[in-house]
């Protein structure tokens, strides 16, 4: 199989699994907000797991990220050192999730109360679990990431996505309010942990032959490799969580609740490109052991392109179809969040853009300087969301996040440029064409949107800058239809 198809069938996999997560995430987030939880409860709930999302980084630290790039190595060189990896990376996690989670359970009162909201105690007491299983989830994800076999990292993904769904509700409908979806959240990722773990020990672990001896020096590169990958991890997510987390401190839950909903909606329509990030970044560490960098750059040239033909008209429709899209399916009670999904149509553009590099930067071993980018920039949009969150409100976090990132992502492009020598011209040249088509296609959608008056009409508006984008990408020579067709089938 070649290396292009085995990429195709990996994607595909990681689609199918990411559509079944976001379906299942889109599911919880409509039934929460339209029907169970009220936006204060709406906003405590994901208030508290973004601080959770926080406590977690010290519980996950970078072992994940550090034993996938060492397996993608090992597997083609020293298949006998994997188990020693695996074992040793184990042994490391159980150590630091049972300090963290010990001690957020003696201070979860304690970090409630000094960031303003006593009631948070219960949320973050059963946060000591949440933790716990969410590590373990997220680490098999990652491991199976390094054997490049994406399929179960698929499953997985899928079953916790689907669980949680199934739990939240249930247990919301039982009386238990936002409480009862947060141990949704729990249940839904305790499944999926078991059955990756299950499938890492039955499918990898066993099925190799453990080398007499621990490769001298490995497990101490392991922990250094990690110490990068940790604070990239960190700031990544501090860049992510702090802001919900600020909007919860300066405003109040309802805030929360807006901040959050528009959040969510970019995260699903960036499911496509997270996919393929984390389909073709394994790819880049065999390449650069292989010395095939120029397979590597054609690889990324193409994913680029292919990403940015989807995502700058997709970002420019959100923008315009926010208003009756969010009042029509999740009620006006959610207006305030229209004009921070409106801001966060850019950093939908971004972010695609980031899934496609960040994690391909780590497999070419460019931890370092991802994180000290990623170090600087989210230290910057804190210092951004303290001064404009008091001053402009939920506003003020969206324009923070579009801000810093849009230079995170300019030094993510350049690192991987001085790598893999991208064509500037060509690509320049390329997105001026997509720039034109987004142009064109936007003009339609303004046209027929006064005459969006329900549901159907909106669809129908989305409908028809999707055609005209189809049309106008196959006529500029951007889609191939021969090639989709190859693809999809």
């Amino acid at each position: 199989m070649s290396s292009q198809d085995h990429i195709v069938r990996g994607f595909k996999a990681a689609l199918v699994a990411r559509a079944i997560y976001m379906l299942s995430s889109a599911l919880l987030m409509f039934v929460l907000a339209r029907f169970l939880l009220d936006p204060d409860g709406y906003g405590a709930l994901y208030w508290a797991i973004g601080i959770l999302a926080i406590v977690q980084l010290f519980a996950d630290v970078g072992l994940g990220k550090s034993v996938a790039r060492y397996i993608s190595e090992y597997s083609e060189k020293d298949p006998g050192q994997i188990p020693h990896l695996l074992r040793s990376t184990i042994a490391y996690k159980l150590v630091i999730i049972a300090i963290v989670a010990y001690a957020l359970l003696l201070f979860h009162e304690e970090i409630a109360v000094m960031l303003g909201e006593p009631s948070a105690a219960p949320f973050l007491a059963a946060g000591v679990l949440y933790i716990v299983v969410n590590s373990f989830n997220s680490f098999t994800q990652v491991a199976f990431q390094g054997f490049n076999h994406l399929q179960y990292s698929a499953a997985t993904q899928a079953i916790g996505g689907a669980m949680r769904l199934i739990f939240a509700v249930i247990f919301v409908v039982a009386g238990f309010g936002a409480l009862g979806a947060l141990f949704g959240y729990i249940v839904g990722y305790a499944i999926a942990a078991a059955f990756g773990l299950g499938i890492l020990y039955f499918k990898f672990y066993r099925t190799y032959d453990p080398a007499e001896e621990y490769e001298e020096g490995l497990s101490r590169r392991l922990l250094e490799y990690s110490v990068p990958l940790t604070a990239t991890r960190s700031a990544n997510v501090v860049d992510k969580q702090i802001d919900t987390v600020l909007v919860g401190v300066f405003l109040t839950p309802t805030a929360v609740a807006f901040y959050t909903l528009a959040k969510q909606i970019t995260d699903f329509v960036l499911a496509p490109a997270e996919s393929l990030g984390f389909t073709i970044s394994p790819n880049f560490g065999e390449y650069k052991a292989n010395g095939n960098l120029g397979e590597a750059r054609q690889i990324y040239e193409t994913s680029l392109l292919n990403t940015m033909l989807l995502y700058i008209p997709a970002a420019a429709g959100l923008a315009i179809v926010a208003d009756p899209f969010i009042t029509m399916i999740f009620g006006g009670d959610y207006a305030g969040a229209v004009i921070v999904l409106q801001v966060l149509s850019a950093f939908v553009v971004l972010q695609a853009i980031t899934n496609l590099t960040s994690d391909s930067l780590d497999y070419l071993g460019r931890a370092r300087a991802r994180a000290i980018a990623k170090g600087v920039t989210a230290a910057a949009n804190l210092g951004l969301n303290i001064i404009l969150i008091p001053t402009m409100g939920v506003v003020g976090a969206a324009l923070a996040t579009v801000a810093t990132h849009s230079v995170y992502v300019a030094v993510n492009v350049y690192i991987v440029h001085s790598e893999l020598s991208l064509r500037v011209g060509s690509l320049a040249r390329s997105m001026a064409a997509i720039c034109v088509i987004t142009g064109l296609m936007a003009v339609a959608v303004l046209l027929v949107m006064p005459m969006v008056s329900n549901i159907l009409m909106l669809f129908g508006a989305v409908a028809l800058g999707a055609a005209i984008w189809a049309l106008l990408a196959v006529l500029s020579g951007l889609v191939d239809p021969n090639e989709v067709r190859s693809v999809v089938g």
